[in-house]
């Protein structure tokens, strides 16, 4: 019996994914190194130290690791002033439904723990959530379970009776290797992924309305 509901967030809750791909695809140009887009899809889902730190040892880049971060996070930041906190179309409205008929939220991404609250506070959605938590906090990134365990643990619920929403191979491969019910959001703005793992695709929240209750019911 499903008890709780764990979001991943970029590419779940916010529309950020466009801005990772954008931004270390023309760092790596910025380099003399001409990659595709389609060469950033690997770390999806990943934290940002396992990422730059691939990158830096397959690209032969001489700067440091924390250099990287702190390079992209300012690039980021720039478009992020630039565009504001967008979320995925049709989220806000499921999250506070879900929210108002009484589902326990958490939220579990390989984001910084600063990014998720700052996300979740412009978006209005902290407040619906009773956990948040960070790659930052556990020992493992995806595709290991760790982040959405501890989730499952702060919420006080086994992790069989939880179901999760990711948009990428490496979380949805940590969701099931935790035990959990997958549901893939295969967002159609974006390339696809491999979801192969989850238990129900979707590329649009208004599909799931119906599944939910259907939980609710039994």
């Amino acid at each position: 019996m499903i008890k709780a509901i764990i979001f991943d967030m970029d590419g779940v809750i916010v529309d950020s994914e466009y801005i990772f791909l954008t931004t270390k695809t023309q760092m790596l140009l910025d380099r003399g190194i001409d990659t595709d887009e389609s060469y950033q899809y690997q770390f999806m889902g990943t934290t940002f130290d396992h990422m730059w730190q691939v990158m830096k040892e397959e690209n032969g880049l001489t700067e440091s690791v924390p250099d990287l971060i702190a390079e992209m996070n300012e690039r980021r930041e720039k478009m992020i002033k630039r565009d504001g906190v967008r979320a995925i179309s049709g989220v806000q409205e499921l999250i506070k439904s879900l929210r108002d008929n009484g589902w326990r939220l958490g939220v579990a991404s390989s984001s910084p723990k600063h990014e998720i609250l700052s996300n979740l506070n412009a978006l209005g959605l902290s407040d619906a959530f009773e956990v948040k938590i960070s790659g930052e906090e556990v020992a493992h990134s995806k595709p290991a379970p760790d982040v959405f365990l501890r989730a499952a643990e702060l919420l006080g619920i086994q992790p069989e009776n939880c179901l999760v929403f990711e948009d990428t191979k490496n979380g949805s491969l940590a969701a099931k290797a935790a035990g959990m019910v997958c549901i893939g959001f295969a967002n159609p703005d974006y390339p696809a992924q491999d979801l192969s793992a989850c238990d129900l695709l979707i590329n649009n929240y208004n599909d799931i309305y119906d599944y939910l209750e259907n939980l609710e019911n039994k």
